[in-house]
C-alpha cells in the first residue's frame, strides 16, 4: 500500500481512471442482476455495449467536475457531495443516452435500473476514495492536519516554496493561483494551478486558511490589487522576501511575512529625486530633534545613507536615544554623535549645534497624541511652541543653513491644542525665514506638512494591531471619519528632497493621495489578520468595530490646505509649496509675550486663549498662507 501512496501523480489518476471504470460497469450490472434476479455474467453483444456505457458517458463527467484533481490523502468530507453531484449527472446522462437507443430500436431498460445504478455508483465510487483516504494513508495523518495554504505564484520562486514548505512539515500546499492562463490547469511542483476565480472554491472546500504571495517581482500597485482581491475570503496574507534575496540564496521560510496594512491603502509612490536628497544631506553635518521617535528616526536611516559627514542625534528619551544610536552604530563610514537632552534645554541645544557645526537642523521633536496633549495644555505649549522657537531661534543665531520643521496637517484650521501649537512652530519658522531674508544670511526655514504616517507611534495603526492581537473590539470614535497616510519611509524621503527645494518661509504640502475612511481601514486590518468582522449582518464573526465617539479636539477629517487655490507645484510630483505670509509678523511676537506669562502663571484656560486666539479670532484665521484671512469651515 505504501508503494501506490509513492506513485507519482499521473499514475495515481490512471489507476483511479481504472478503478471507476471497473466500478461503474460493476454498478450497471448489479443493478440489471438486481433487476432480473439473475447474476449472469453478460453474454451478449447488446448486453457488453450497455455495460461498457456507463463509464464511457461517466468518465467525461468526472473529469469535468474534478474528481481526478482531488489528492486523496487531503480529501476533505463536504468532496461527497461532489461526488454524488457527479454520479448523478452521469446515471442522467446514461438514461438519455439510453433513450435516444430505444428510440433507434435498442433494447427497453426497466425503470428501477438507473436508480439502483445510481446508488450502487454513489456508494463504489465515493466510499473507494474514503477507505482509499483511510486505509492507503493511514500512517500519515498528521499530513491531513498540516495547515492548508495556497501560494501565489507558480513561478520558480513558488516552486521552491512548495520544496520548503514540505520540509518544514507544518503546512500543506493544497493549490497554486497563477493570473497565467497558460500555467492554469497544469501543475508544477507537483502541485495543481488555479486561476484567482477558484479561491473562493479552496477556501471552503479545503479550509484553506493562509494565502503566501509568492511573486517577489511584483510591483506595489500588482500587490495592493491582488492583496485587496484575497481579504474577502478570510485567508491571511503573507509574502516571501524580494527577488534579491532569493538570488543571494538568503530565502527560508522563516523569511516569509506578513502582508503590511500599507498594501491595502493603495497609495503609488513616486521614486525620490536622488539629486535632491544628495544636495541636502552628502558631505553635510545634519542634525535631528526628536531622533528616536517615529519621524526622527527614519530620518536618520535615511540620511545614514546618503553620506553626511556627521549624524547629530538629539532625543530626550534615553531609550529611544540608545536604539536609534545602536542601529546605525553598525556603519563603519558614518560618524553618529548621541545627544540626551530637551530642545526646551537653551544650553544643551546651543552646545550640540556650535560643536558639531550643524549644517541642516530637521526638527521632528515635538508631542504629538492629540487626546495627552489635550489633557496637559501647558507641557504640549512649552514642548511644541518654546521648543520650536527655541531651537528655531539658536538655529539662526548660529547661522545654521537649513532649518526643516515636521509639521502636521492638524495644524490647518485646528481644534486641539497640538494642531494650534503646530501651526505656531509654522509661524515661527515663517518668521525666522523672514529674518533671514531681512539681513540677508541665506540661511532657509521652511516646514513640511503632511498627516498620518503608518506605523508611526500613537497612530491608529498600531493600535487597531494591539487590538486585534488581544481579540478586539476595535475602537473607532466615528464610522465617517477619514484620515490621510503615508507610509513611513516615503514621508521621510519625501521631508528632506522638500528642503532641498525651499527658498525660505514656505510650507511644504505633501501630496497624501485619497483620503482613508478609518472604518474600512479597520474591516481591512481585520480580514488581513484572516479573521472576519462581528457585526449585525454577520454575529459569527470574530471581531466587533466598536463606536466610541470623538475625543476632545478631534476632527472627523483632516486637510493640508487653508487655501487649496494658493498652493503652487514645485519640479516633485509628491510636494506642493503653500507660499510665505508677510502679514502677521508682528501679531506672533506680541501674542508670545502673552503666552508665555500665562506659562509662568500655569493658567492653562489663558493659555489656551491666547493659542487659538492669534489662529482663530472669530471664526476666521488671523493668519494664514498668503497672510489672507480664510473663514472657518464648519466641521
Amino acid at each position: 500500500m505504501g508503494a501506490i501512496g509513492d506513485l507519482p501523480r499521473p499514475w495515481k489518476r490512471v489507476i483511479l481512471i481504472g478503478f471507476d471504470v471497473t466500478a461503474l460497469s460493476l454498478a450497471l450490472w448489479a443493478s440489471f442482476a438486481m433487476r432480473y434476479g439473475s447474476w449472469s455474467p453478460p453474454n451478449t453483444v447488446d448486453q457488453f455495449v450497455i455495460i461498457a456505457s456507463a463509464p464511457l458517458v461517466a468518465l467525461p463527467i468526472f473529469i469535468r467536475l474534478g474528481l481526478y484533481r482531488a489528492v486523496i490523502r487531503y480529501l476533505p468530507e463536504r468532496a461527497l457531495w461532489t461526488i454524488v453531484q457527479a454520479t448523478t449527472l452521469a446515471a442522467v446522462c446514461w438514461v438519455v443516452m439510453v433513450f435516444l437507443s430505444e428510440m433507434a430500436g435498442r433494447g427497453v431498460v426497466p425503470r428501477s435500473v438507473p436508480l439502483l445504478y445510481w446508488a450502487i455508483s454513489t456508494m463504489l465510487i465515493g466510499g473507494s476514495r474514503f477507505i482509499a483516504k483511510k486505509v492507503l494513508w493511514s500512517s500519515t495523518g498528521s499530513e491531513i492536519k498540516k495547515r492548508p495554504v495556497v501560494i501565489f505564484g507558480a513561478g520558480e520562486s513558488g516552486a521552491q516554496l512548495v520544496n520548503s514548505l514540505r520540509r518544514q512539515g507544518v503546512h500543506r500546499v493544497v493549490a497554486f493561483i497563477d493570473d497565467d492562463a497558460s500555467l492554469q490547469g497544469r501543475d508544477v511542483a507537483g502541485v495543481r494551478v488555479f486561476s484567482r476565480a477558484s479561491m473562493s472554491h479552496l477556501a471552503s472546500h479545503y479550509g484553506v486558511q493562509d494565502v503566501i504571495l509568492s511573486v517577489p517581482s511584483l510591483t506595489a500597485n500588482s500587490r495592493q490589487e491582488i492583496v485587496s482581491s484575497f481579504v474577502q475570503y478570510g485567508v491571511k496574507l503573507r509574502t516571501v522576501p524580494p527577488i534579491s534575496d532569493l538570488v543571494s540564496g538568503k530565502y527560508s521560510i522563516s523569511h516569509i511575512r506578513e502582508i503590511d496594512i500599507d498594501e491595502l491603502l493603495g497609495r503609488s509612490s513616486v521614486p525620490s529625486e536622488p539629486a535632491l536628497l544628495r544636495a541636502m544631506i552628502e558631505g553635510k553635518t545634519i542634525m535631528v530633534t526628536g531622533a528616536g521617535g517615529s519621524i526622527g528616526s527614519e530620518l536618520c536611516r535615511l540620511i545614514a545613507n546618503w553620506g553626511p559627514q556627521r549624524l547629530v542625534l538629539f532625543e530626550a528619551n534615553e531609550f529611544a536615544l540608545y536604539n536609534i544610536d545602536r542601529e546605525l552604530a553598525g556603519d563603519a563610514d558614518l560618524s553618529v554623535v548621541p545627544v540626551l537632552g530637551s530642545v526646551g534645554d537653551r544650553d544643551v541645544v546651543k552646545d550640540a549645534i556650535t560643536r558639531h557645526h550643524v549644517d541642516v537642523l530637521f526638527h521632528a521633536a515635538a508631542h504629538k497624541h492629540v487626546p495627552l496633549v489635550e489633557a496637559n495644555v501647558l507641557e504640549g505649549i512649552r514642548n511644541n511652541v518654546f521648543g520650536s522657537k527655541m531651537v528655531a531661534d539658536i538655529a539662526f543665531d548660529l547661522g545654521v543653513k537649513s532649518f526643516v520643521l515636521i509639521s502636521s496637517d492638524k495644524a490647518v484650521r485646528p481644534t486641539n491644542v497640538m494642531g494650534a501649537t503646530k501651526r505656531w512652530a509654522e509661524l515661527i519658522v515663517e518668521q525666522k525665514a523672514s529674518e533671514a531674508v531681512a539681513k540677508g544670511t541665506g540661511q532657509r526655514f521652511s516646514a513640511v506638512r503632511f498627516g498620518n504616517v503608518l506605523g508611526s507611534n500613537g497612530s491608529v495603526v498600531p493600535l487597531f494591531k494591539e487590538q486585534i492581537r488581544r481579540g478586539g473590539p476595535l475602537t473607532l470614535t466615528d464610522e465617517t471619519m477619514t484620515r490621510y497616510f503615508m507610509s513611513i519611509h516615503e514621508a521621510a524621503e519625501l521631508i528632506v528632497q522638500a528642503g532641498a527645494l525651499s527658498r525660505g518661509g514656505d510650507i511644504f504640502l505633501l501630496d497624501m493621495g485619497e483620503p482613508v475612511l478609518i472604518s474600512s481601514l479597520a474591516e481591512n486590518m481585520i480580514r488581513l489578520a484572516g479573521l472576519k468582522v462581528r457585526d449585525a449582518a454577520n454575529p459569527d464573526g470574530d471581531i466587533e468595530i466598536v463606536v466610541t465617539g470623538k475625543r476632545p479636539g478631534e476632527k472627523l477629517f483632516e486637510e493640508l490646505f487653508y487655501d487649496q487655490a494658493n498652493a503652487e507645484m514645485t519640479t516633485h510630483p509628491k510636494i506642493m509649496r503653500a507660499p510665505g505670509f508677510e502679514a502677521g509678523l508682528q501679531e506672533i511676537g506680541h501674542a508670545m509675550e502673552r503666552l508665555t506669562a500665562a506659562l509662568a502663571d500655569r493658567d492653562e484656560s489663558a493659555a489656551r486663549g491666547i493659542l487659538f486666539g492669534l489662529i482663530q479670532e472669530d471664526g476666521t484665521s488671523a493668519v494664514s498662507e498668503g497672510g489672507a484671512p480664510v473663514v472657518e469651515k464648519a466641521h
